[in-house]
């Protein structure tokens, strides 16, 4: 096992590593930018260290600065958390040039999975349902047009390089292709340093449907069933839960088998999660694969009872699963909404100083803020993850909805009344809703 591990990440995901390492006996090491000094994830860890200006670009994105970082305190490994560097290729072959582990996959696959017309083709190959689209990034708007006469309008033109919702676009004809071709390329050129776009049929009615595999060194892959993640504003989750609404137990079976097979066709290790949509006919479709935590993940945890952190440090320190794939069936249902610094009425991001906060009870909550926490305006707005626990659906959204309302903000807006929106639709609370959900039915009614 590892002696000191290094967390190459901010926010309440470095909180939450930390508290694993602490868990396994583990030393930590927080990196931080100058605007993090004081910052909850710096405080919690053992050892930390300055690594740049409060910019991303000049701090948690600088590679040899965290790598430095860790030769310094003499961590032997590096969890990345997700974003910034969780899925950068060349940030795990460079940890693996230093004698470092990296928490999560081989730089390869990473690569490979990253480029989301290359995880096409091997999804293809493996056998796994793919949505009907192009093998490749297209060449051009024309190309693009010709696919999309193919398939049948509507399509998504999305970038090849990234995904979080970058560079995508639902076009409904040749004309809005055509203007949505340059802006997504220009875009997804801006964010991932590739244009690449490519056309991919639209599912109608979809739900965004996701399963978390666990894979060791030794051969063993297991899947810890879906998370529903369809409650989306502008492709981005707002609120998830395990299980799905509406994934019976053989359709599970049928979609963790795929998830399975999908690992073993790249030979993965650590977790990663397969991310699918499911048609109103039960149909599923691959869409990506993202090789790291997700921030989904604590409702995984709670119906399942496995610490995913915990496993990931463990099986990158090559431990083998003792997990049976039998004894993963969910239990209870747990629900997750995303707290955000940000403004109700425009969304826009909402930094200052919390001259208040005071937390509900009764449920687990993942933070990286405490009462006088300055919101930095360089970094993702996300306060926290409020996740309710129940014996079945309804409990947990009932206790989800009664901690929104005992929640105490001040100093700053946040999304709070539109958790609450959402677990108070009727739509919603009969789990009859799609990926659309935010934007065709909650905003009409707020």
């Amino acid at each position: 096992m590892f002696s000191k591990i290094l967390i190459a990440n901010r926010g309440e995901i470095a909180c939450r590593v930390i508290r694993a390492c602490q868990a396994l006996g583990i030393r930590t090491v927080a990196v931080h930018s100058e605007a993090d000094a004081n910052a909850l994830h710096v405080k919690l860890a053992d050892e930390a260290v300055a690594i740049g200006p409060a910019p991303v670009v000049q701090s948690y994105l600088k590679m040899d600065a965290v790598i430095e970082a860790a030769r310094q305190t003499g961590a032997d490994a590096i969890h990345p958390g997700y974003g910034l560097l969780s899925e950068n290729a060349a940030f795990a072959a460079a940890c693996a040039e230093a004698g470092i582990a990296f928490i999560g996959p081989r730089p390869e696959v990473i690569a490979k999975m990253g480029v989301k017309t290359e995880a096409r083709v091997i999804m293809k190959q493996a056998g796994v349902p793919v949505v009907p689209g192009s093998d490749g990034a297209v060449a051009d708007v024309a190309e693009a047009q010709a696919l999309a006469s193919l398939f049948g309008y509507p399509v998504m033109l999305k970038a090849a390089g990234g995904g979080g919702g970058i560079g995508m676009q639902l076009c409904h004809d040749d004309a809005e292709l055509e203007k949505a071709y340059k802006l997504c390329a220009a875009r997804a050129k801006a964010y991932f340093g590739n244009g690449d776009l490519y056309v991919e049929k639209y599912v109608v009615e979809p739900r965004h449907i996701e399963i978390q595999v666990l894979a060791d060194h030794h051969g063993h892959v297991v899947h810890l069933n879906e998370r529903e993640c369809s409650i989306q504003r502008r492709h981005q989750k707002v609120l998830e839960e395990a299980p799905s609404p509406v994934i019976d137990a053989g359709l599970r079976a049928m979609m963790g088998e795929v998830a399975i097979k999908a690992a073993e066709a790249i030979g993965y290790t650590n977790a990663g999660t397969l991310e699918f949509l499911v048609d109103k006919d039960r149909n599923f479709y691959f869409l990506e694969m993202n090789t790291r935590l997700q921030v989904e993940h604590p409702v995984t945890e709670l119906t399942t009872g496995i610490d995913l952190v915990q496993w990931q440090i463990r099986i990158a320190a090559g431990e083998a699963l003792t997990l049976k794939q039998e004894d993963l069936a969910p239990r209870g249902h747990a629900v997750e909404a995303r707290l955000y610094a940000e403004d109700p009425k425009t969304f826009m991001p909402s930094p200052g100083t919390l001259s208040a906060l005071e937390w509900p009870e009764g449920i687990r909550i993942d933070a990286w803020v405490e009462p006088g926490t300055v919101v930095s305006p360089h970094y993702d707005p996300m306060l926290a993850k409020l996740i309710a626990y129940g014996e079945d659906r309804a409990e947990a959204i009932a206790k989800l909805k009664a901690a929104i309302g005992a929640l105490k903000v001040e100093g700053i807006k946040t999304n709070a009344a539109m958790i609450d929106a959402v677990l108070s639709h009727p739509k919603f609370k009969a789990g009859t809703f799609t990926t659309d959900f935010v934007s065709t039915e909650l905003m009409a009614s707020v």
